[in-house]
């Protein structure tokens, strides 16, 4: 027996239909409650073009003619009802009777947990967990909008570790909480990225086909066991970010395809509805009620699941209707153009929500085209992004590297160009799972040379990554040098740390990260022209850059030198903006990390001209490096002429 009963107001209503209800999962979905004195659940799903909903599950041996809910009064297409006896736990599924006469069993849109596949129905469910990070949120919304380090490691929960007697089996999410959480803190990095831990029917997919948006993949544990480990992340001082997929979602029958007997969820016209690169379907952002259901399911994970941050997918393939179309493939938007309105007014809402709600936390694009403004505050006509994804210089970057170094000198540009417009955007630095996939090549083996060469390449190609403004994220494995390509199958080869050179790089980052961290001049103004100074670009005979970082004015400048040529060169004079000691930090061509020993301690500038400064150091130049050299304290933020003019009025005011 199903009795009337309803969480939602007509308020509710209201802004769901408008567009403006970002709390849905506190209305909609199951709901474990009281009513009339009676335990039970009360079920609300929103399907307004069938005929019949009804609630099957294993309470009713899955009879559709038991337990119909009731459409509501109003226009909302929402259908509603409390069962009594109902419990926690309790597997059920949505029965819609369509007004074509299909009868499709669906998967409920808010479901809190789900079956573990290949099994599709959901669970009643309510969390039993306490939070104990408290200080953790509390020193978050401190920071918000301060400067800070983003060194960030990109974790597939179900492939970063196997075990079991076959080594097939991936750990849960409370094993990950043993040995994943001390492991990244070990590393040093300051936020871990999980690729979608959402459920979807398909392993394969990587979590990137969902089916149960406010769900966690059963496969791994539950809700419980996955804020347990956020909970434990937090203890450890990491932050965590989630991937989340509001571009594509799977044609699995039930799922949120065809949902009522209609395009619901999807656009009707397959010219916008139907993405080919992942033959899956595309949500509507013109529709209210879908943009209400989908940045209710983002501010969910911020919220029920204290998420730091949400790292968005293919964002690229939102914002044009002819993203990977041909022509006639794809429907102008009103004006003639191929930018999709919608859905750019659909993200400067999310992040509009996200900050507002949830300050502190970050909202990070993968965008890979030259769509202005990704980072840009919505009020000046920006997406409202905290950062994106610097895919450009991912590209040239593993392009240059990939050259055998005696060809490099003639492709300076492609790892100079980055700095044109470093500063267009709020960058983060990818080295991500998609570069290590599908014949790729692992990292290591992108790299030329032989065994030596290739990890001092990668070693190299880390230095750089981690000392170019902005910030970085890299895809576990990378940090041990994997030789192998990532499969979601296989575990990391951890046993390859048996092995120095693999040791070695892993020690590497671990110092990268290190340094990144306790050196401001590194963060602090990774986003702005004022934290980067060029030095010199121009010896392309040696491949080599030299660049200086700056923080605030009491932060010592960094040195950073590049060389990506075999040759040694045991004088290489640069100039430096200030005398005094220059300090060797970090020097990728150390015996402790695979290299070979070749390094300098510390540098005494000379009163010498060189590249317009008048001050210079000399130091032995390593083949494959990049080395790291602070100047003393003092020497400060970059000075510029209206600083320089603003020091010389104070001087003139004091005497």
């Amino acid at each position: 027996m199903v009795k009337p009963y309803s969480l939602l107001t007509d308020f509710d209503i209201s802004l769901f239909q408008g567009g403006k209800h970002f709390r849905l999962y506190e209305k909609m979905g199951s709901h474990l409650v009281e009513h009339e004195g009676e335990p039970g659940v009360l079920f609300s799903v929103w399907a307004p073009n069938a005929k019949s909903v009804s609630v099957v599950g294993d309470f009713n041996q899955w009879n559709p003619d038991t337990h119909i809910l009731l459409p509501r009064w109003d226009s909302s297409g929402i259908w509603e009802g409390f069962i009594p006896g109902v419990g926690k736990g309790t597997t059920y599924k949505y029965h819609i009777k369509t007004k074509l006469g299909v009868e499709l069993d669906k998967g409920d849109p808010y479901a809190r947990i789900w079956e573990t596949p290949p099994r599709t129905a959901s669970i009643v469910w309510n969390y039993d967990h306490k939070w104990k990070d408290e200080k953790w949120l509390q020193t978050r919304l401190e920071k918000a909008g301060k400067p800070q380090p983003w060194s960030v490691y990109e974790v597939h929960a179900g492939s970063w570790k196997k075990i079991g007697h076959d080594g097939n089996r991936s750990l849960n999410w409370r094993e990950l909480a043993e040995e994943l959480v001390p492991y990244v803190k070990e590393m040093g990095f300051t936020h871990v990225e999980l690729m979608p831990v959402m459920e979807h029917p398909y392993f394969p997919s990587w979590g990137y086909q969902i089916t149960g948006f406010f769900a966690p993949t059963s496969r791994s544990g539950s809700p419980e066991d996955l804020m347990f480990l956020i909970d434990k992340f937090h203890e450890g001082g990491i932050g965590v970010i989630l991937d989340w997929v509001p571009s594509h979602f799977p044609s699995d029958i039930h799922g949120l395809y065809f949902f009522d007997g209609t395009h619901l969820f999807e656009y009707a016209d397959m010219r916008r509805g139907f993405h080919p690169d992942w033959n899956s379907y595309v949500f509507d952002y013109g529709r209210n009620e879908v943009r209400s259901f989908l940045i209710s399911n983002a501010l969910f994970w911020l919220d029920k699941y204290h998420i730091d941050g949400l790292r968005v997918d293919a964002v690229a393939s939102m914002l044009y209707h002819d993203y990977s179309r041909k022509e006639g493939e794809w429907v102008p938007n009103k004006y003639g153009g191929k930018e999709n309105l919608e859905a750019i007014s659909f993200l400067q809402e999310f992040n509009n929500a996200a900050y507002q709600e949830y300050p502190g936390t970050e909202t990070i694009a993968e965008e890979s085209t030259a769509f202005p403004g990704v980072t840009k505050p919505t009020f000046d006509g920006g997406l409202g992004f905290g950062q994106k994804w610097m895919m450009g210089w991912m590209h040239d970057t593993l392009s240059y590297f990939k050259r055998p170094p005696m060809y490099r000198r003639w492709h300076q540009n492609e790892i100079t160009f980055s700095m044109v417009y470093a500063f267009s955007e709020r960058f983060m630095l990818p080295l991500s799972h998609d570069e290590v996939v599908h014949l790729k090549s692992s990292l290591l083996y992108k790299m030329p040379g032989d065994e030596f060469q290739k990890f001092a390449n990668l070693r190299a190609l880390f230095g750089h990554q981690w000392t170019h403004p902005g910030t970085h994220i890299l895809f576990m494995g990378g940090e041990i040098g994997q030789s192998t390509e990532w499969s979601h199958d296989l575990g990391v080869p951890w046993e390859l740390l048996e092995y120095d050179f693999h040791k070695g790089v892993q020690k590497w980052v671990k110092a990268l990260n290190e340094v990144y961290l306790n050196k401001p001049a590194f963060w602090r103004k990774a986003f702005h022209p004022d934290g980067y100074e060029w030095i010199s670009g121009g010896d392309t005979e040696n491949s080599v850059l030299v660049f200086v970082r700056h923080g605030d004015p009491e932060d010592p400048m960094l040195l950073v030198v590049c060389h990506f040529n075999l040759n040694y060169m045991p004088e290489y004079t640069v100039g430096v903006p200030h005398g005094g000691v220059w300090r060797e930090i970090l020097n990728s061509d150390a015996k402790e990390f695979g290299g070979s020993g070749v390094v300098n301690g510390d540098l005494k500038a000379a009163k010498k001209p060189e590249h317009g400064k008048d001050y210079s150091v000399t130091f032995k130049l390593a083949p494959l490096s990049v080395m790291v050299f602070e100047g003393e304290k003092g020497g400060g933020g970059k000075t510029t002429e209206m600083g320089s003019v603003k020091k010389t009025l104070a001087v003139k005011a004091k005497k």
